[in-house]
């Protein structure tokens, strides 16, 4: 019997920009290296730049969004 391996949401990443003030940032995926938006709204923890973190996709309305955004342990 053949088991489906399991797609795994959460994603690695680099914090490449955050301003605290204006509540948003961007997330450099380790794998694609793609960039992705994060609002301050998609965060578990406090992130700053250059933190490493996990985070899951979220489709917006101008394309994918980093949220449950959380400090890598």
């Amino acid at each position: 019997k053949k088991v489906e391996e399991e797609f795994d949401p959460v994603r690695k990443g680099k914090v490449s920009y955050f301003d605290h003030s204006k509540g948003f940032g961007f997330i450099i995926d380790a794998e694609t290296q793609e960039k992705y938006f994060c609002h301050i709204s998609g965060l578990i923890d406090e992130i700053n730049e250059n933190d490493k973190v996990t985070f899951e996709l979220e489709k917006g309305m101008k394309g994918l969004n980093a949220v449950k955004v959380t400090l890598q342990s």
